[in-house]
């Protein structure tokens, strides 16, 4: 279909033509330059309210795309600059393959030319773009704004010695005084403005930026007088959310220190010993000989000390500071935990998070009392009424009655104002965050976080740092937006016809795929690692990322950490799902690079599916074995057989490290792996190397894995088997080929009292006892917002349970020697930690399997509750230098059964001679599982025990 001819120019001669007209009565005589002005401002204005989307990508300097249309349109592309304005005729060209390859989500639209050269599309950046279809009327008929993230990386980071090449974006102190460096090439002016340490303007100390016009990046060098100051950029940029220049006071993206509550940055030299505790860099570092040797302890930095009765100081509760205490109960737990073979703590977000005031004298704290509460938020329900200004926070919700609504509605009203939060929310991305300082007035905070990775160092742990750049908490024209005021929509990821900020992820979700935002993220990286030492890096929502880019931030942090390792979320899900915009860093593409992902396998096998739900069991809380009312309800026995023998075979896979060429067993003469076993509708194995699985069967998010037993649990099982079921759980993390993860305080059975989403929900839900005298559990109905349709369930199953979910300090206690025995025999033997596909393939094997390959005995009547894992080091290349083997047996039921290893289908299986209880469980604190017994011709294992046997090597 050919396209009408029509100028653009004769248009609007006649739209200025009838706005001449108008304004010819003489009431105002406007000079030409005036006219032009008000002329571009009436057509601005105009096509600017018709704008219906924001559907037009600028892809290069050549070549736009929009949504297909049959109608016989003519498309102009506007640029509404101040004195001018500025249209070209687009005219349809085939899309080019490469770019719809490199944009798949675009690539049903319909490519146009575009007649301008880089310089001259590097002007029309700097202002509002939009693309207007004309019908042979010449009347306006569809206007749309346009998204020019991609030729934004086109014209600056597609060259050589362009704006991704610059390595020192940001403040930084040189011989030559301080230099300032801000990539935004869409600004029209930028500045930067110093501030003294009160934080008032310095006189003089106002330095206007100058644009390098091949990078974007605005730059000046002051004197001395930088050196340490605060600062903040001032720009002029056009801002779609507004729809005009926009005049903006922002903080540096790249900060490296920051004022308390992040209002100003601070020029600071990260090399200065002024930034770092005595003996900094000469301090030990541990190591692991293998990733896989890695277990990883996730903390929060408040929850570790929050509930702290033996500080040295009292300011400590909640700080950095407590990790470097000595005699306090977490440090001396911490210190067990190492002894046993824990080596990694992973921290909870450390980096500047927007969500909690940083000046103690304006945030809440449990222990403060009411007097202070109903000064910060007096139209808290307790200030309506007659209180004790003396009472504590923590005082009075004692005083609620647990089953009463009481506790929860008062920590619901206090939580915008308490001094918790989880730390999803990044504000600054490479500066350390201030409520966890003692001292959150700059260099302090950066010294305090050195401190407590230096002792966690010393005292033999790996520091993880959990990292969010996914997202940011604000975007837009918000207070705490930073990015998207310096060069806006260009550092998040936009709806492709609205134009509106997707959010999949909770909040502003970050383009990953732009080679700044990459860049951004990566540089950050690398200062954690050289300047703070940080071990590793854990990614939320890492499938949101692209995978190439993780794998060059990898490289990068190589650099500086050659043993550094990555791990994250690798969920399949939002705008992005599928690969729909570009290979994503997810469970399904990773396999074989060692960056591991979170295995919700293993954990749905254990657990069980869906969460706030007594309809479902996992092999962990008595699936088939324990049949709760509701799965007796389904009085198909059939069906429940068939979810059990799904969930072992998932379970199976994930001890094996969840790989996809895992031969499982034979099936009709053909062998089924990993891959074939399903998990909804996609395979349960997608691991091609052991680091690429991280087990685990609770973390932060969700309930802990305590609560959600007590969901499912049958009513009538006892306490201590509670307990026993609950250690069983985690030891299937503990003894899975992988790399385990632990929630910190699993070993105390800790509980959130039901709780779904504790991120914002203060100490009094998130409290952990490392005096082991209480696991919190049942502290009140978990709050309204989060699991108001959950309190009936709740009630229910408290009533159900008839106080079987109640635990003693004695079951703590027992459950925490426990775990650190499970934990000594995992890195008590490299078998456990297998290093690669085909050593897990030949050594490891399930015996008691349905559908056994050598045809043996058991077949299709596997025992009930039973699962049998052998790694046998007499396969293949020797690597326990103590064992020739291992059997590991998981019995699940409620009865002490015998394993027969010689009807085994187990190829190599001549009998038990030389098997032995492990000298761990022999000597240790569970006396049930003292019971097990070799015998002439199996294994005999105590209910609900995960029992080791070992084979001495002769």
């Amino acid at each position: 279909m050919k396209k009408p001819s029509i100028s653009f120019f004769t248009y609007a001669t006649l739209i200025v033509s009838l706005y001449l007209t108008a304004c010819s009565d003489g009431v105002q005589t406007l000079t030409s330059a005036q006219l032009v002005a008000e002329k571009n401002a009436a057509l601005t204005s105009g096509f600017a309210k018709q704008a219906s989307d924001s559907s037009v990508h600028w892809l290069t300097p050549e070549l736009l795309v929009l949504p297909k249309s049959t109608e016989e349109v003519l498309y102009q592309f506007l640029n509404t600059g101040k004195d001018e304005f500025n249209a070209i005729t687009l005219l349809a060209v085939d899309f080019p393959e490469h770019l719809a390859k490199k944009f798949p989500h675009l690539a049903d639209f319909q490519a146009y030319k575009v007649d301008l050269s880089p310089v001259e599309a590097k002007e029309w950046l700097k202002q509002q773009l939009m693309v207007v279809a004309f019908d042979r009327r010449q009347q306006a008929q569809k206007v749309s704004f346009v998204q020019t993230g991609p030729v934004i990386d086109a014209l600056y980071t597609q060259g050589e010695n362009d704006a991704d090449e610059v390595t020192d974006l940001g403040a930084t102190i040189t011989e030559e005084g301080v230099s300032f460096k801000l990539w935004a090439p869409t600004a029209q002016a930028v500045s930067v403005q110093l501030f003294d340490d009160n934080l008032q303007v310095i006189s003089g100390g106002k330095l206007a930026m100058v644009e390098d016009t091949n990078t974007g990046i605005w730059q000046v060098i002051s004197d001395d007088q930088a050196s340490y100051a605060y600062y903040k950029y001032q720009l002029s940029v056009y801002h779609p959310e507004s729809q005009k220049i926009e005049s903006l006071s922002v903080t540096d993206p790249y900060s490296l220190s920051l004022s308390v509550n992040s209002d100003y940055s601070q020029v600071v030299d990260l090399n200065d010993p002024i930034t770092q505790p005595e003996n900094w860099l000469n301090q030990p570092i541990p190591t692991v000989k293998n990733v896989e040797d890695n277990v990883f302890y996730e903390t929060h930095i408040r929850d570790f000390s929050a509930n702290e009765q033996r500080l040295s100081d009292p300011d400590f509760k909640g700080k950095y500071k407590a990790f470097s205490e000595q005699n306090s109960d977490g440090i001396q737990h911490l210190k067990a935990l190492q002894a046993a073979g824990l080596n990694n703590i992973h921290l909870l977000p450390t980096f500047d998070i927007a969500t909690v005031n940083e000046d103690e004298s304006k945030h809440l704290d449990i222990d403060d009392n009411l007097a202070k509460v109903c000064t910060i938020t007096p139209n808290a329900s307790i200030c309506q009424q007659s209180y004790d200004e003396k009472q504590s926070i923590k005082s009075l919700l004692q005083s609620f009655s647990v089953a009463g609504e009481k506790a929860q509605q008062l920590v619901s009203q206090l939580r915008a104002y308490d001094n918790y939060n989880w730390g999803y929310d990044p504000f600054h991305y490479t500066v350390p965050e201030g409520s966890y300082a003692v001292n959150a007035q700059g260099v302090p905070r950066l010294v305090e976080f050195r401190e407590m990775v230096q002792s966690l160092h010393g005292m033999g742990f790996r520091v993880i740092m959990d990292v969010v750049y996914n997202h940011t908490h604000q975007a837009g024209l918000e207070t705490n937006a930073v990015l998207d005021k310096i060069v806006p929509n260009y550092y998040h990821r936009l709806d492709p016809i609205t134009g509106a900020i997707e959010q999949s992820t909770c909040c502003d979700n970050t383009a990953t795929e732009r080679v700044m935002m990459a860049k951004l993220m990566t540089d950050s990286l690398v200062v954690w690692a050289r300047d703070y030492k940080i071990d590793g890096f854990r990614f939320d929502l890492m499938g949101h990322q692209p995978k190439d880019v993780m794998l060059v931030a990898r490289a990068a942090v190589r650099q500086v950490d050659s043993d550094t390792y990555f791990y994250g979320e690798g969920w399949n899900f939002g705008e992005v799902a599928s690969n729909s915009q570009f290979t994503q860093a997810s469970q399904l593409e990773l396999g074989g690079t060692e960056i591991g992902t979170f295995s919700d396998r293993l954990r749905d096998a254990v657990r069980g599916g869906g969460n706030n739900t007594r309809d479902s069991q996992g092999v962990g809380n008595g699936l088939l074995t324990f049949p709760n009312d509701k799965a007796n309800e389904k009085k198909n026995e059939e069906t429940n057989r068939a979810d059990y023998a799904l969930r072992m075979d998932q379970l199976r896979i994930g001890l094996a490290g969840n790989l996809i060429n895992f031969p499982l067993r034979e099936v009709n003469g053909a062998t089924v792996f990993g891959k074939d076993i399903p998990y909804g509708d996609q395979p349960t194995g997608y691991a091609l190397d052991p680091a690429d699985t991280i087990n685990y069967v609770s973390k932060h998010d969700n309930q802990t894995l305590w609560d959600n037993s007590q969901y499912r649990l049958a009513f009538d099982v006892s306490t201590d088997d509670r307990v026993r079921m609950h250690l069983q759980s985690l030891s299937f993390t503990l003894f899975a080929q992988g790399i385990p993860f632990l929630h910190m305080g699993a070993e105390f059975m800790r509980s959130k009292s039901f709780l779904r989403d504790s991120y914002d929900y203060g100490d009094w839900f998130n409290r952990v006892d490392f005096s082991k005298q209480d696991n919190f559990y049942n502290v009140g109905l978990p709050p309204a917002e989060k699991d108001q349709a959950n309190w009936p369930l709740i009630k229910e199953v408290l009533k159900g349970h008839q106080g079987r979910d109640q635990v003693s300090a004695k079951h703590i206690q027992f459950s925490s020697e426990v775990f650190k025995e499970m934990l000594a025999i995992r890195m008590g033997s490299p078998l456990f930690r297998l290093t690669n596909e085909q050593d897990i393939i030949d050594k490891v094997s399930f015996l008691n399997a349905a559908s056994p390959k050598n045809g043996a005995k058991q077949g299709k009547e596997q025992q009930l509750g039973l699962l049998v894992m052998k790694i046998d080091d007499s396969v293949g290349a020797a690597v326990d230098s103590n064992y020739q083997s291992l059997i590991v047996i998981f019995n699940t039921s409620d009865k002490t059964q015998t394993f027969d290893y010689d009807f085994s289908d187990d190829s190599n299986a001549s009998s038990t001679q030389g098997y032995q209880l492990h000298p761990i469980q022999k000597s240790g604190t569970d006396e049930v599982v003292k019971q097990s017994k070799v015998t002439a011709n199996g294994f005999t294992v105590p209910a609900l025990s995960s029992v080791v046997f070992v084979k001495q090597r002769d």
